[in-house]
C-alpha cells in the first residue's frame, strides 16, 4: 500500500467532510497507516505532528497503551447493548464519574453520539422541561454572534456561523442572536473583563425582554471554537448565570470543544465558578477513541420529566448507540489518565511553553493577535495590523500555512486567517519549538502570496 494508491481509491468513493472535494484533485488527501504519541505516519513514512489534535479530539496521543488496553479488555466482555431497558457496568461507571467531576448541581448523565447529538439533546431538554412545566410560550433560544455549535438542524439553527449556516437558513428555527463579549475587538488598553462586562449590556437587554418566550441561552464557555479561536473573560459567565437564574431562563454551556482540561480547569464554566443548568460534552470524553457525548443536567429538569407512563412527559430521545460499552470503556480510561498523571498542573506548564514559543508572532506585521485560553493558542493574520483589516478570506492565506505545515510534518488546519495549536496533552518541549516554527513559516509564506 502506497499514499498514491489509497488516496486515488479514497477519491473514487469518499465524500469527507468540511471539504470541497475538488480542492484534492491539487492537494490529495493523506492517507494514515498508524498514529502514536502526537505524531501520524502516512504510507510512505512520512510523520506529521498532530498540532490539532484530530479535530481537537485526542487528548493523550494516538495509540495511547492505557486506552489501549482496557479497550481490550472491555472487547472480551461486551461490546455494547441498546440503553433503553438495559444497562452496563461503564455506562454507570463513567455517568457517576462524570457527575463527580461536574460543577455541583448536575446530577444525571444522558448519553448521545456525538457534540451536535448532545446540543439537540440540550435544546430539545430544555424546551420539553418548560413544556413539561405549563410554559408552552417558551419556544426560542439566545445564542452569540459568531458561535459554532454543531451541524445538525437544530444545533445549526443556534450557531452565528455564516459559513455552516447560510445555505440552510430556510430549515432552520429562528434563535435571537446576542452581541459576543469576543475580546478581540476590545478597545485598545481595555482590559478582557472589562470588555466583556460591557458586552454583556446586550444579553441583559434581550433578555428583559424576550424571557418570556426564551427556554435557553446557549453558549461556548470562554473560547468561541470554530468561530476564529475567539476568546472572552470568565466574568461574562458569571454575569450571564445570574441573569438566567433573574429572568427564569436555562444556561446551556456547551463544552464540547472547551471540556476536560482544554481551558486550563476540567471544564471552562469552572473558571467562573458557576454551574449551568445543561452542560455538554463530547470530543476529547473518550480520548479521541471512539463517538460519545453527554449532556448533564440537574434533579429540577430530571424531576419534571418523572412521571406516570400515561402523563406522556417522557423524554423521547434516542440513539442506537447510546452508551456504547467500548465508548463509555474509553471515557472512564481517559478519566483515568486525569487522574494518574496530575495533567492539569502539567498543562499548566505546556500551556506556558507554548506561549513563550508562539510571543514573537504578536511582532509579525501581519498578525493582528495572539490569544491563548489554556491549552488553545491562536494566531490572527491581518491585511493590516493597524487597522485589522482581514485578508479577503478568497485568497486562502491559510490553506498556505496547512500545505506548508504538511510539507514540514505538521498538521495545522487554520479556520480561515487564524493559525491555532490544540495539540494532545502528551507534546513535549522540544515538539511545541518545532510546531510553533513551521507555522512561522507557514505565516510568512501565506502573506506573500
Amino acid at each position: 500500500m502506497t499514499n498514491q494508491n489509497l488516496s486515488q481509491r479514497d477519491h473514487a468513493v469518499l465524500w469527507h467532510p468540511c471539504t470541497q472535494m475538488k480542492d484534492h484533485e491539487l492537494q490529495p488527501v493523506i492517507p494514515i497507516r498508524r498514529g502514536q504519541g502526537v505524531w501520524l505516519e502516512d504510507f510512505d513514512g512520512k510523520r506529521y505532528l498532530d498540532a490539532v489534535s484530530s479535530w481537537w479530539v485526542n487528548l493523550f496521543g494516538h495509540a495511547n497503551p492505557y486506552i489501549n488496553a482496557a479497550l481490550k479488555n472491555q472487547l472480551e466482555k461486551l461490546e455494547h447493548v441498546l440503553l433503553a431497558g438495559f444497562t452496563h457496568e461503564p455506562a454507570v461507571c463513567l455517568a457517576e464519574r462524570l457527575i463527580a467531576l461536574a460543577p455541583p448541581g448536575l446530577s444525571r448523565c444522558f448519553f448521545a453520539d456525538n457534540g451536535s447529538s448532545a446540543v439537540e439533546v440540550a435544546l430539545k431538554m430544555s424546551f420539553h422541561y418548560w413544556r413539561n412545566c405549563g410554559q408552552t410560550g417558551k419556544t426560542r433560544f439566545v445564542t452569540l454572534e459568531n458561535s459554532y455549535h454543531g451541524e445538525t438542524l437544530g444545533a445549526l439553527a443556534v450557531g452565528d456561523v455564516a459559513l455552516y449556516k447560510s445555505t440552510y437558513a430556510p430549515l432552520l428555527m429562528q434563535a435571537i442572536i446576542a452581541p459576543s463579549p469576543d475580546c478581540h475587538h476590545r478597545e485598545p488598553g481595555e482590559s478582557w473583563a472589562d470588555y466583556s462586562i460591557r458586552r454583556f449590556a446586550g444579553m441583559e437587554r434581550i433578555l428583559s425582554e424576550h424571557a418570556g418566550e426564551v427556554c435557553a441561552v446557549i453558549v461556548e464557555p470562554l473560547v468561541q471554537c470554530a468561530g476564529s479561536m475567539r476568546m472572552y473573560d470568565p466574568v461574562y459567565l458569571t454575569r450571564l448565570r445570574e441573569a438566567c437564574d433573574r429572568y427564569g431562563v436555562h444556561l446551556i454551556a456547551d463544552e464540547i470543544a472547551v471540556g476536560f482540561g482544554r481551558t486550563g480547569t476540567m471544564f471552562a464554566c469552572e473558571q467562573a465558578g458557576i454551574t449551568p443548568d445543561f452542560l455538554c460534552l463530547s470530543k476529547g470524553i473518550t480520548g479521541g477513541y471512539l463517538p460519545l457525548s453527554a449532556v448533564l443536567t440537574g434533579e429540577t429538569v430530571y424531576q419534571a420529566f418523572y412521571a406516570d407512563y400515561a402523563t406522556q412527559k417522557a423524554f423521547l430521545h434516542s440513539h442506537s448507540y447510546t452508551g456504547n460499552a467500548l465508548a463509555c470503556t474509553a471515557g472512564l480510561a481517559t478519566l483515568d489518565l486525569f487522574g494518574k498523571d496530575d495533567v492539569l498542573n502539567r498543562n499548566r506548564e505546556l500551556s506556558r511553553l507554548m506561549g513563550e514559543a508562539a510571543a514573537h508572532f504578536a511582532d509579525h506585521p501581519h498578525v493582528a493577535e495572539v490569544r491563548q485560553t489554556g491549552m488553545i493558542l491562536a494566531i490572527e493574520m491581518v491585511k493590516n495590523k493597524q487597522t485589522r483589516e482581514p485578508f479577503d478570506w478568497r485568497e486562502r492565506r491559510g490553506l498556505t500555512v496547512y500545505r506548508h505545515g504538511l510539507e514540514r510534518g505538521v498538521l495545522l488546519r487554520p479556520l480561515g486567517n487564524v493559525v491555532y495549536f490544540m495539540p494532545p496533552y502528551v507534546i513535549t518541549p522540544e515538539e511545541i519549538d518545532f510546531m510553533a516554527k513551521v507555522a512561522w513559516e507557514g505565516v510568512d509564506l501565506a502573506i506573500q502570496n
